[in-house]
């Protein structure tokens, strides 16, 4: 006999299946970490993106509500302490939109950093601000309601100080110069696939190589893609073994040689030897699933993976995981 609705025994049924979720995120919580975490309080859920700020001896985070965060690790913090995050960027005129990648430029004591309008894609732009001062820099426009829709994500800076922005709507990437020109637009047939929904989320983390190119990757995909900059920002597809490298998000190099890319699973470790023509997965790490990395950065030689969602109330723990790969 079907249960009524409204009856005691499909409420009680429905209370029972909706706590097993909540009882496996509890449980997930509690589990002694097998890797060290840096833990933190925050006063929002979504922290997008961090990357450690080596002079400074501190981790820097985008807000999803908009704006920017530090949060300072003392020498001889005792690990299972608890840090906090000091809100340093909060930008009025940015309101409503989402601060997503960001990326350190110590030669030019800057951050820059990715913002978007996510839910309505209608603004996208590239925001700079003094590492010392958090003066704003530069502020450049990159999309408004009648461009097309487009998402900035993430950003990469070269040795001259040029950044280039991806658009995880529109699969293309901005090039802004050092003072906040918009420069030029790099395209690719190869950047968009032929299956629609997987452009639903496209052209995504970003890095500059040191010998003069990029690699990005696209998330639905999975692809990975260099971009040469010497050679008329020529674009080619990255033959990865072990891949594709679905669902990644955040890139950061560990090496010349070594890519980490966050996503599902938590992270994977890719390794080339000829200039990134081609690669391979050689290693993997399994993290917090239900917190989500998105970004990954490197402290000490040791890779820390950025997990957007922070778990309590009212302030919020969120979680920066050590991440040790492995085959």
């Amino acid at each position: 006999m079907a249960l009524s609705l409204c009856s005691p025994r499909f409420l009680l049924f429905l209370f029972i299946v909706s706590a097993i979720p909540v009882a496996y995120i509890i449980s997930l919580e509690l589990a002694k970490p097998p890797t060290h975490v840096y833990h933190y309080h925050s006063n929002g859920f979504l922290r997008e993106c961090a990357k450690w700020d080596d002079t400074g001896r501190r981790f820097l985070v985008s807000f999803f509500e908009g704006g920017v965060g530090e949060i300072r690790v003392p020498d001889g913090q005792s690990p299972d302490t608890v840090l906090d995050e000091i809100v340093v960027v909060k930008d009025a005129d940015l309101t409503g939109n989402s601060s997503l990648g960001i990326s350190i430029d110590l030669p030019r004591n800057r951050v820059l950093v990715a913002v978007a309008d996510v839910l309505r894609n209608q603004y996208s732009a590239l925001a700079a601000y003094d590492l010392s001062t958090w003066k704003r820099l530069f502020l450049t426009q990159l999309s408004g309601p009648s461009d097309e829709k487009a998402f900035a994500d993430d950003v990469a800076v070269d040795a001259e100080g040029n950044a280039y922005v991806t658009d995880a709507k529109a699969s293309k990437i901005w090039k802004v110069g050092v003072n906040g020109e918009l420069l030029s637009i790099i395209r690719s047939p190869l950047f968009t696939s032929k299956q629609w929904y997987r452009n639903l989320i496209a052209l995504n983390g970003i890095v500059y190589h040191p010998d003069g190119y990029l690699i990005v990757i696209h998330t639905f995909t999975g692809n990975l893609f260099k971009i040469d900059l010497a050679k008329g920002e020529e674009v080619k597809l990255i033959k990865v073994a072990g891949g594709p490298l679905t669902f990644g998000d955040g890139i950061e190099l560990l090496s010349p040689t070594k890519l980490v890319v966050a996503g599902n699973p938590s992270g994977r470790l890719v390794e080339s030897s000829d200039g990134w023509e081609t690669a391979s997965v050689v290693a993997k790490f399994k993290g917090p699933s239900h917190r989500l990395a998105t970004a990954a950065t490197v402290k000490d030689g040791r890779v820390y993976l950025n997990h957007m969602f922070g778990m309590g109330y009212p302030k919020k723990k969120h979680a920066l995981v050590e991440a040790v790969f492995s085959a």
